[in-house]
């Protein structure tokens, strides 16, 4: 009891303390002044387009050579005042992907076989648990390095939750190891289709070409996370009030402190039945990804089929079924919220007709740097971009076109130009806070992107320093 109390006080002195340090603005705020911001550079910005022509795989890109300044088209006070709604809508497929996740794994829950599997693998793991950390994310990494589905930490993170809470660590580690190795898996792209592949098809470069040395980022990259990971995890283990999240995550201590430590816990027959129907929706939605192209409208569309005949299954009634998922979706309300939120940005940047623009004038800025400089200054560029234009492929159609010929004249291998497009496009989507999937996940995880924003820094510069040095070996091997 007097530990108790001892704690009690050192978590007040503690906020007391925070209370006084600087605070972040609340996310919303935050991306409320970039829309601001971005109407604002309307104004300023000449406005320009390229050319949209057939690309790759029926997907429009843009003409390099055709780039020309039109007549301004600035965002008035009207306009603005959609932005935010029209954000929504635009993100709409990510918005309503998360709102069916979180309906679909609260539904779960209530049928209780999260909470028996969770009270198996607690008792399996408890003597080795931070085992967990490097297994996962590497798994993670290298499903992703070759089927190029980041988005699949969605799904990871309300999985593993629950374990890594009842083995004593916290959300942002639970979160940590789904977004990590996802992101590293996915920048890496030692075959991933979507960045690497589309990436060297733009730039006139062989398929997959390069492996060598992307596989060498890879397991750099992947060991820098890991030992991160673990690092920031054995602190919250030792003591639970080093968590950043140590408040938010009172309710999941409380619903997952006694797993695998109380009498061990059994399934049903009704229960034993719905997880292995649950297991085969899980199956099923793997096959979608990597061989039917599935991605966030097929996946929820399965996502309510799963939950509604798991929970039939294990012996929900129907009521509670539907009261499942509007807990799940009111658990994720701030954060589905949010990314239409970060949409907005773009909204404003496409209104005004300057995204084009800038996307220029970042590639005519690289163009003017000596060799030595220039495959570094295209990664610079690639992370700029990556703010504004968050979809990797996307980010590929928009900025290969212009930066492959680019490369051409200051010297660079256009093999280095797309590594430039693949760690200047990745990292950055487990950081920027206008990343739609991403801040997702951190709404899934129930983490708010000022507390994983104080985590992942030293981890992002981290890998912003190895990303730095590979492309100045890559330049000065000339890697092609």
């Amino acid at each position: 009891m007097e530990e108790v109390r001892k704690h009690d006080v050192d978590s007040e002195q503690k906020s007391q303390k925070e209370k006084r340090k600087f605070k972040l603005p609340h996310i919303y705020v935050i991306l409320f002044v970039f829309s601001a911001i971005a109407a604002i550079t309307t104004y300023i910005i000449p406005a320009g387009e390229f050319e949209r022509i057939p690309g790759p795989e029926g997907r429009t890109t843009i003409d390099p050579e055709s780039f020309t300044h039109i007549k301004q088209t600035p965002v008035g006070i009207v306009d603005f005042l959609t932005v935010i709604p029209r954000g929504l809508i635009d993100a709409g497929e990510v918005v309503f992907f998360t709102f069916i996740i979180g309906g679909m794994f609260m539904v779960l829950r209530k049928t209780g076989i999260i909470e028996v599997a969770v009270d198996k693998l607690a008792r399996r793991f408890a003597h080795r648990s931070i085992m967990l950390i490097p297994v996962l994310t590497t798994v993670f990494a290298i499903i992703a390095t070759l089927i190029g589905t980041a988005e699949l930490s969605l799904v990871y993170i309300p999985v593993i939750m629950p374990l890594v809470i009842a083995l004593g660590y916290d959300s942002i580690t639970a979160a940590a190891i789904a977004l990590c190795g996802t992101v590293v898996g996915f920048t890496a792209g030692v075959l991933n289709p979507i960045n690497t592949g589309l990436g060297q098809k733009l730039a006139g470069v062989p398929v997959f070409s390069g492996m060598g040395l992307r596989f060498i980022v890879f397991v750099i990259t992947i060991t820098a996370a890991i030992f991160f990971i673990i690092r920031y995890a054995k602190k919250v283990k030792r003591d639970p009030f080093n968590s950043y999240v140590y408040e938010e995550d009172k309710e999941k201590r409380k619903l997952y402190q006694s797993v695998g430590k109380s009498k061990a816990l059994h399934m049903s027959s009704r229960q034993k039945w719905a997880a292995l129907v649950a297991l085969l929706f899980f199956g099923i939605l793997v096959y979608g990804v990597t061989s039917k192209g599935w991605f966030m409208v097929e996946m929820a569309g399965l996502f309510i089929i799963m939950g509604i005949v798991v929970g039939l299954i294990a012996g929900l009634k129907v009521g509670d079924i539907c009261e499942g998922f509007n807990e799940g979706f009111r658990d994720v309300l701030m954060g589905a919220f949010i990314v239409g939120l970060a949409r907005a940005v773009a909204v404003v940047l496409e209104d005004g007709q300057i995204m084009d623009t800038i996307v220029h004038a970042l590639g005519t800025v690289v163009g003017d740097l000596p060799p030595a400089l220039a495959a570094v200054g295209m990664y610079f560029v690639q992370m700029m971009i990556n703010f504004v234009i968050s979809s990797g492929s996307g980010h590929a159609l928009v900025t290969m076109p212009i930066m492959a010929p680019l490369a051409d004249m200051v010297g660079v291998t256009r093999q280095t130009a797309v590594l430039a497009y693949q760690l200047g496009d990745g990292f950055t989507h487990i950081f920027y806070p206008t990343s739609g999937y991403f801040m997702a996940a951190l709404a899934i995880a129930g983490v708010a992107w000022q507390k994983w924003l104080r985590f992942i820094l030293p981890l992002f510069l981290t890998w912003v320093g190895i990303s730095v040095v590979t492309m100045v070996v890559a330049q000065v091997i000339g890697w092609s």
